[in-house]
């Protein structure tokens, strides 16, 4: 294995509010070094939070449109409600992750889960956008719910290895992709240290979540920074110097133009502007009771 070299560590900027439910970092958006990040548009890191007891209306965002790609929500800790104006939609926990592909639009909602507004508690989440190619960008909404027996789990060399998307020798992930990615969740204790190939030419993110990790033997980073290797290369070793957490995104990059305006990304101006004329007039639907 040939290691990718590092680009650079990013540390998570001030956490934001999205609408009064998810208090987040926004690590990187498609506004920005699209070519770093690509097929991944948007990676929010809503790092562990409490919220006390709510018995009024759930904490969240309302009803939003999207259209041209994807949303990815996983659970550490917390419940999230979710749902669509294609009939998708259900509740994750820990463990769990939804896979809406938004495609050629829909409209959806995304609140605490009743119970978890109830008792209240520590909400830990990641979501993440992830593009599609021009040729899919219209294609028809859905929904994925994965639930946590559903994504396999594998020792790999002392560490705990969960494949939510892609493959790892012979464990391959529950979620359907439209071009090819992983999506790891890894888990080292201190001292460990563990191998992880990608193909060459893939982009390749690294979101330490916790614990302190050094990267091919050399740079180090911490919890809420984001590591960011080069193309080249065939993978990445990481280090734990104290138990850690790290999510990695890997993908084969998408060389198309990302024109993007809020909640809908394209190829073209043109193509936003339509978005704009379809939501506004009615073409995405209402959010129904979910079919989960």
């Amino acid at each position: 294995m040939t290691s990718k070299n590092l680009i650079r560590i990013d540390s998570a900027p001030p956490r934001h509010w999205v609408g009064d439910g998810f208090h987040v970092h926004g690590m990187f958006g498609y506004t920005q070094d699209t070519h770093l990040y690509s097929p991944f548009l948007m990676l929010d890191y809503g790092a562990p939070y409490h919220f006390s007891a709510n018995p009024g209306k759930p904490r969240g965002v309302g009803s939003h449109p999207h259209r041209g790609f994807e949303t990815v929500t996983i659970a550490y800790a917390g419940e999230v409600t979710h749902r669509d104006s294609s009939g998708g939609g259900g509740t994750i926990g820990v463990g769990e992750v939804q896979w809406m592909t938004a495609g050629s639009g829909l409209v959806h909602d995304e609140f605490h889960s009743e119970g978890f507004s109830k008792s209240g508690g520590e909400m830990h989440m990641v979501q993440l956008w992830v593009n599609l190619p021009a040729k899919d960008k219209m294609t028809k909404p859905s929904y994925q719910a994965i639930a946590h027996g559903e994504i396999p789990e594998i020792d790999v060399d002392g560490a705990t290895l969960r494949v939510i998307a892609g493959n790892y020798t012979n464990a391959h992930g529950a979620a359907n992709t439209f071009t090819p990615m992983n999506v790891w969740d890894v888990r080292l204790s201190a001292g460990q240290t563990i191998s992880l190939p990608q193909p060459e030419g893939w982009t390749t993110l690294l979101l330490v979540q916790s614990g302190t990790v050094s990267v091919n033997a050399n740079a180090s980073a911490n919890a809420a920074q984001l590591i960011v290797p080069g193309r080249d290369g065939t993978g990445v070793d990481i280090t734990a110097h104290a138990n850690a957490q790290v999510l990695l995104l890997a993908g084969e990059p998408i060389d198309e133009p990302v024109v993007g305006y809020g909640p809908f990304v394209m190829n073209a101006e043109q193509e936003i502007r339509q978005a704009i004329t379809d939501f506004n007039s009615g073409k995405f639907g209402r959010i129904t009771e979910s079919k989960a």
